[in-house]
């Protein structure tokens, strides 16, 4: 056999065996790949409920600055459409007129019935002159009586709120003391329909002087005592 014989069948005997181990290669089955097995989901929390919204209050909102200098319209003020104006609150009732006097009387309660009024009822006062007095019931609109002072003398307030439907003396408790000389032995009541009561009480000592120490407001008086 020739060399070049021999190396041809060398050639072919590699050949074979190099396809041959290709075609092993090829059929070998891959190993199988895991399947990842699903995990148990952990339970969900509960979401928190939001919280409710509130509504906002109606506020005003200021209006942009304009620009021009010279410019004479006003801009209205804005609101949030989604706001609710809150409800209005009740007024407060009115508190009793202050007498054009300047006595407070706003402790003071209406008087319908002036012969069963008692002392003590009323608002004591200090009056003119240092003297000490009360006014009872609560000042109709347009008494006369609210241009009255307590100390002053009779006929300065028959000048003020004119004469009285009716009027007469009485004498008190005082005048029973012995030796009392005080003020208050004696009064004089006067009585204006649709008005009230006014009553004096006389000086101390032996003066004949009267001087207003009561104000009974009572716009249902008869005018007689």
């Amino acid at each position: 056999m020739t060399h070049a014989h021999s190396q041809a069948s060398l050639l072919f005997i590699l050949l074979a065996a190099g396809l041959s181990l290709s075609g092993c290669l090829s059929t070998e089955t891959r190993p199988t790949e895991a399947t990842p097995t699903a995990t148990s989901a952990a339970p969900a929390e509960t979401a928190p409920q939001p919280a409710a919204a509130q509504t906002p209050v109606c506020k005003d909102t200021a209006p942009a600055k304009s620009s021009k200098k010279n410019s004479k319209t006003k801009a209205k003020p804005t609101q949030d459409p989604a706001c609710v104006k809150p409800a209005p609150t009740a007024a407060k009732p009115a508190a009793v007129a202050v007498a054009a006097s300047g006595y407070d009387l706003s402790k003071n309660t209406p008087v319908t019935d002036s012969s069963k009024v008692e002392a003590g009822q009323g608002t004591q006062v200090k009056g003119i002159n240092d003297w000490q007095g009360e006014i009872t019931g609560v000042p109709v609109k347009g008494s006369r009586f609210t241009k009255l002072k307590i100390g002053m003398p009779m006929q300065q307030v028959f000048d003020l709120v004119g004469q009285p439907t009716d009027q007469g003396a009485y004498v008190t408790g005082k005048a029973f003391i012995p030796f009392y000389f005080g003020s208050d032995t004696t009064r004089w009541e006067a009585t204006y329909k649709g008005q009230g009561r006014l009553i004096f009480s006389n000086q101390a000592g032996f003066s004949s002087g009267q001087y207003l120490t009561w104000i009974i407001y009572n716009s249902n008086e008869p005018g007689y005592r």
